[in-house]
């Protein structure tokens, strides 16, 4: 995905840990852990809201776009593809 995000990277120069930023913000470590690893679909305008008032920064201090930048096949696309009927995985033989 072209959109990459800097969670990390703003987590670190705050010396702040994901489970604080969790409670601070008043999301799940699970939901941000989504957001941090670049897997969330969408982000809310609150949720967006609140990451930066806590963070102190500015929502492209959280977020780039990078052109060219490749999408990553990951693991939980082909288990969420076994759960689809008729869809294969690559695990699986055709």
């Amino acid at each position: 995905m072209p959109i990459v995000v800097n969670l990390d990277v703003m987590l670190a120069r705050r010396k702040m840990r994901l489970n604080d930023l969790s409670e601070r913000v008043g999301i799940t470590p699970q939901n941000l852990s989504v957001l941090k690893t670049g897997r969330a679909k969408a982000i809310r305008f609150s949720t967006l809201e609140k990451l930066c008032e806590v963070l102190d920064c500015q929502p492209g201090d959280l977020f780039a776009y990078e052109t060219g930048a490749v999408p990553q096949e990951r693991d939980d696309d082909a288990d969420a593809s076994r759960h689809q009927p008729g869809a294969q995985s690559r695990h699986e033989p055709a």
